[in-house]
């Protein structure tokens, strides 16, 4: 393992940040965390329950019942998501997740129980943690911190691909729309609201590959190294 350092990169959806996350984490020999996965696996667990997604005692009571868990997985060097034992890695990227996600990860509850696991995860260092928050309340004690940025266009143009590869069908200017009013949910939530830490680091990929974006954020890492 490349030390024990802490990265910390968080944006908003669509952005690249779990595949440039994974990236480093591969390049560098540390462990990759995508901590929006854990929101998800939440999301398909109260849907899966059929529970009122606006009922913030119900959500808060199932994310503190849960077990969440990730595992790496031997085929492509990422990380697989356990929700109770089942892998559900395939199951939380369903476009139905992504329009509920919002709902479930503004509660201050689950926030405050998916904060303690993600930082007990990075306790001993060594770990790339994505999502939105990172810098600022998860890990404020990061030794780097990005947050990447893109135009919401850009943004769902690369999810619109995604899915598509995936076999979803799906239109372009309502996951626009949809990427628009998430950003608009998480940048503007009581707690923890979507914004980047004052000593982070912003890059716009509008115009940048991921791995242009990644080959600059291993160049920002060796140079304070």
């Amino acid at each position: 393992m490349a030390g024990k350092i802490n990265i910390a990169i968080d944006g908003p959806a669509g952005a690249g940040k779990s595949t440039v996350a994974k990236d480093i984490a591969r390049r560098l020999g540390l462990i990759y965390i995508d901590t929006g996965a854990m929101y998800r696996a939440l999301t398909l667990m109260a849907l899966k329950c059929e529970l009122d997604l606006d009922n913030e005692d119900i959500l808060t009571k199932l994310a503190n019942s849960i077990k969440i868990e990730f595992i790496n997985d031997p085929v492509t060097g990422g990380g697989r998501i356990l929700l109770n034992g089942e892998d559900v890695s395939d199951a939380v990227r369903n476009p139905e997740i992504s329009r509920h996600v919002s709902r479930v990860a503004k509660v201050p509850g689950v926030r405050n129980r998916m904060a303690k696991i993600q930082q007990s995860m990075a306790i001993n260092g060594g770990v790339v943690m994505e999502g939105r928050d990172i810098g600022i309340k998860v890990l404020p004690q990061a030794d780097y911190k990005f947050f990447l940025t893109a135009s919401a266009r850009e943004r769902a143009r690369r999810r619109y691909i995604e899915l598509i590869n995936q076999g979803y069908q799906v239109d372009m200017e309502q996951l626009v729309q949809e990427i628009k009013e998430r950003d608009f949910c998480d940048s503007t939530r009581a707690v923890d609201p979507l914004t980047p830490a004052e000593d982070a680091e912003i890059i716009d990929c509008t115009t940048m590959s991921l791995d242009q974006v990644v080959m600059y954020i291993l160049s920002r890492v060796e140079l304070r190294r």
